[in-house]
C-alpha cells in the first residue's frame, strides 16, 4: 500500500446503499455518474483522456497505478501526442494503490497533481476486487464520491453527452492529403485522426448534429463517443443520407451502434460493458481472431439487422457484436477500437482497408 501522505478518507457510495471506503489523492469536490470498471494494466493518460468515459467513475482493476507518472503536453500537427483529448474525461477515478512517487523519462508531473490540476476526484486504498464483483453480478451502477457535500445520484445516459464533447465547429487535419475523410465527432479520439491524416487523408473533423450535405469528402468516419447511441438522432438521420448516397462509411464503438440505427437495427444496454485492452473478437467466417480496445457500454442487436447487412465481428468472451458490414462493402463499423492507444494494434489495419476502399470507390 502505498505512503498515506495526510490524504483524507471518503466514500465512494452506490445506488444500492454501499460503501466503499478509500482515501483522496485527486480534487476534493463530489460528483456522481455511472461507475464502470476496466481491466487494463497500463494506458491511464489515454484512457482518462478518453472522451467516451464522460460522465463515468472509473474503477482500474490494476492495483498499481500512477507509477509512470503523467507526459508532458506535447503538440503533433494540432493534436496532444500523448492523449486522446485535450482533458480528462473521467468524472472520477477509484484505484486500490497509489504509487506516490513515480519514475519514468517521459514524466513531468504525478497522477496525483495531473486530477487537482482538471478537478478530478479520486480515492486509492478501495477494494477494487470487492467492487468490481459486484458490478460483474449487478451490472453497472450510480454511484458519488462525497467530499465537498452531499450530492444526488445521477444518470449520465440521461443527458446527451456527445453534446457535451463533440467539437463546436470544423476543424480540418493535414488538409493536402489525397483523399477528404469526413470525420464526424461524437467525442473521436485523437488518435482515429493520426491514424486517418498518416495514410494521407485530409481529415475534416464536424460536429456531432453538422449539416455537412455542401461539403466535399471522398469518404466517411464515425467516431467513438459516450453514452446511449439513441440520443444521437441528428447523427443519425445524417448517416441514412450517407447510406443513401452510397459513400464509403466507416465507424468506430459509439459509430458502429449509430450506423447500426441508421440501418434500420436496435441497440441496448450491456450489463457492465466492455472496457480493457484485452477483449478478443472473432471475425465471423474466418479463423482469425483479434485482441482489441474497447470502452463502451451498449452495443447492437444483430437479430434486428436486415438482410442487407450481416455481423462482422463477434466478442468471443460473450458473444455480443462487434462488428457490421453491408452486402455493398461500402459501409461497416467495429465496436471495438482499431486505433488502439492504449492497448495492441492488431486490428490496425482496418484503416488500410477503409482508405482503400475509399480510393477504390472513387475511381468508379
Amino acid at each position: 500500500m502505498a505512503f498515506i501522505l495526510n490524504h483524507k478518507k471518503f466514500d465512494l457510495v452506490l445506488n444500492d446503499g454501499s460503501c466503499f471506503s478509500g482515501f483522496s489523492f485527486g480534487a476534493e469536490k463530489s460528483v456522481s455518474g455511472e461507475v464502470v470498471f476496466n481491466t487494463g494494466m497500463v494506458g491511464y493518460p489515454e484512457a482518462f483522456t478518453d472522451s467516451s468515459y464522460k460522465g463515468q467513475i472509473l474503477v482500474l482493476t490494476y492495483p498499481l497505478i500512477g507509477n509512470y507518472g503523467v507526459p508532458g503536453k506535447e503538440i503533433v500537427d494540432s493534436l496532444l501526442k500523448n492523449f486522446e483529448s485535450d482533458k480528462i474525461q473521467i468524472t472520477g477515478l477509484i484505484i486500490s494503490d497509489y504509487s506516490d512517487n513515480h519514475n519514468h523519462w517521459a514524466a513531468e508531473k504525478s497522477l496525483s497533481d495531473w486530477l487537482k490540476e482538471e478537478g478530478i476526484p479520486a480515492l486509492y486504498g478501495v477494494d477494487t476486487r470487492a467492487l468490481t464483483k459486484k458490478l460483474r453480478e449487478q451490472g453497472v451502477m450510480l454511484g458519488k464520491i462525497e467530499i465537498s457535500g452531499k450530492i444526488n445520484f445521477e444518470d449520465p445516459n440521461e443527458r446527451n453527452l456527445v453534446d457535451e464533447v463533440s467539437i463546436k465547429k470544423p476543424i480540418v487535419y493535414n488538409g493536402k492529403g489525397s483523399v477528404r475523410i469526413l470525420l464526424i465527432d461524437c467525442g473521436a479520439k485523437y488518435n482515429i485522426i493520426r491514424s486517418l491524416a498518416s495514410r494521407d487523408a485530409a481529415v475534416i473533423r464536424v460536429p456531432w448534429d453538422y449539416d455537412f450535405s455542401n461539403e466535399k469528402f471522398d469518404g466517411v468516419m464515425i467516431s467513438n463517443g459516450p453514452g446511449n447511441p439513441k440520443m444521437c438522432t441528428k447523427t443519425i438521420d445524417n448517416i441514412k443520407k450517407l447510406l443513401d448516397k452510397k459513400i464509403t462509411t466507416f465507424g468506430i464503438c459509439l459509430g458502429n451502434q449509430l450506423l447500426s440505427l441508421a440501418a434500420g437495427a436496435d441497440t441496448y444496454k450491456l450489463k457492465y460493458g466492455h472496457r480493457s485492452q484485452n477483449q478478443p473478437c472473432r471475425e465471423i467466417g474466418t479463423e482469425r481472431c483479434y485482441i482489441t480496445t474497447q470502452n463502451h457500454g451498449f452495443a447492437v442487436d444483430t437479430e434486428t439487422l436486415s438482410k442487407e447487412w450481416k455481423p462482422w465481428f463477434e466478442n468471443a468472451n460473450d458473444g455480443t457484436n462487434e462488428g457490421i458490414i453491408h452486402e455493398s462493402g461500402k459501409f461497416f463499423s467495429v465496436q471495438f477500437h482499431p486505433e488502439a492507444t492504449p492497448g495492441p494494434v492488431d486490428t490496425n489495419f482496418l484503416f488500410d482497408r477503409f482508405i482503400e476502399k475509399v480510393r477504390e470507390n472513387g475511381k468508379q
